[in-house]
C-alpha cells in the first residue's frame, strides 16, 4: 500500500495513517500518474466507477473496484473492452463468496455429492436509517444507482448464483416503505432455474435484528448458513445429509481445507493470481452476470411479471436500468 487518496484531505490523511510509509492525496490524477501504484482499488461512489475504471485502466493500472461496478451491462461490456485494449485487468469485489462455510457447499455441489437442488431461502434483514442516508449520494438513482437490490442483496443473490448457477426466469416486488428515498429499500424475488429448482429472497432495510441467512435444500442434503448479517457465508454452516448419504458428505467436508475469508480471502487470491500471471478470482464476467440479473429484476418489477433471463441482447434495458 504505496497511497490513499481522497477529496478530502483529512480523510486521505486518516486512512493513510493506517499503515506506515503510506501517502495522503486528494487528486485521483496524481493516483493515475504514479510510477509506484500497481493496482488501484477504488471504493468511491458507485457513479464514479465508470470513469475512474477507464481513467486507471488507461493509465496502465490493474484496477479493483466495489460493487456495483458500473451503472448498466452495457458500461461493463465497455470496460471489459478497454481492458482487452489496456492488457489490464478489472476485478469486481464479491466478498462475499469466500466465507468457508458457502466454498464447502460448493465442493459438496461440485463433486456431486448434493444432488438434484431443490429450493434455496435467502433472507435478508439489515437496519439502513437516516444516517445511512445522510451520504448525499445514497438513496439517488442518478448517484448511488440502486436500492436494496443492487446495493445490498446483490451479494447474498450471487451466493446463491455461485451454487445453482444463472436462473432462467425471475419475478420481482419491490416497495421503499423505510426511508424517504428515491431507490428501493425492500424487496421480494423469486427465481426458477432450469432444473426445476426454486429460490426465494425476502430484503429489507428496516429491520430491528440484523441477519442474512442462507438455506439450501438439494436431492441428497441440506445446507443452512449462519445468520450474522455480513458474514453468512463464513463457518460455521450447518449440513444434514439425507439416510445413506452420511459418510460420501462426510469425505467432502473432512476433506476441505479452510480458505482465508471475507475482503482479505479474496485480495489474497487476487494476489496470488496476479504473481501467477492468471486472471483474478472474480471477474468482469461475474459482474455482468450479477448486472443483468438486477437489470432483470428491476425490470419484473416495474412490468409486474416474470422476466426471462438472460435478457434479450436487444433489450434497451440492458443500456441502464434506472427508472
Amino acid at each position: 500500500m504505496v497511497a490513499v487518496c481522497d477529496l478530502d484531505a483529512d480523510r486521505a490523511a486518516e486512512v493513510a495513517g493506517w499503515l506506515r510509509g503510506v501517502r495522503a492525496v486528494t487528486d485521483p490524477e496524481e493516483i493515475w500518474a504514479a510510477p509506484d501504484v500497481d493496482v488501484v482499488a477504488l471504493c468511491t461512489p458507485p457513479a464514479l466507477h465508470r470513469a475512474q475504471v477507464e481513467a486507471a485502466l488507461r493509465a496502465g493500472k490493474d484496477v479493483i473496484c466495489e460493487k456495483p461496478l458500473v451503472a448498466s451491462v452495457r458500461e461493463v461490456d465497455e470496460l471489459a473492452a478497454i481492458a482487452a485494449e489496456t492488457g489490464r485487468t478489472v476485478m469486481p469485489v464479491f466478498q462475499y463468496r469466500f466465507g468457508n462455510g458457502l466454498q464447502k457447499l460448493k465442493a459438496l455441489v461440485d463433486q456431486g455429492v448434493a444432488g438434484r437442488p431443490y429450493v434455496a431461502n435467502i433472507d435478508l434483514a439489515w437496519n439502513r436509517g437516516t444516517d445511512y442516508y445522510a451520504a448525499p449520494w445514497r438513496g439517488r438513482w442518478e448517484t448511488e444507482l440502486g436500492g436494496v437490490l443492487l446495493g445490498h442483496a446483490m451479494h447474498l443473490l450471487d451466493m446463491a448464483v455461485l451454487i445453482l448457477g444463472p436462473p432462467v426466469a425471475v419475478w420481482a416486488r419491490t416497495a421503499t416503505l423505510v426511508n424517504e428515498i428515491e431507490t428501493e429499500d425492500s424487496a421480494v424475488v423469486t427465481l426458477r432455474w432450469a432444473n426445476g429448482a426454486l429460490a426465494t429472497l425476502s430484503a429489507t432495510l428496516g429491520s430491528m435484528v440484523e441477519i442474512s441467512r442462507h438455506r439450501f435444500t438439494f436431492e441428497h442434503l441440506t445446507a443452512e448458513s449462519g445468520t450474522a448479517p455480513y458474514t453468512n457465508s463464513f463457518d460455521p454452516w450447518e449440513f444434514t445429509a439425507a439416510p445413506g448419504h452420511e459418510q460420501e458428505m462426510a469425505a467432502v467436508l473432512d476433506g476441505y481445507t479452510p480458505g482465508t475469508e471475507d475482503y482479505i480471502g479474496q485480495f489474497e487470491r487476487y494476489a496470488l493470481a496476479r504473481a501467477a500471471g492468471e486472471q483474478p478470482p472474480v471477474t468482469l464476467v461475474d459482474a455482468r452476470l450479477m448486472l443483468e440479473l438486477v437489470t432483470a429484476l428491476y425490470l419484473s418489477a416495474r412490468t409486474d411479471r416474470e422476466v426471462m433471463f438472460p435478457l434479450d441482447p436487444a433489450d434497451p434495458r440492458l443500456g441502464g436500468w434506472a427508472p
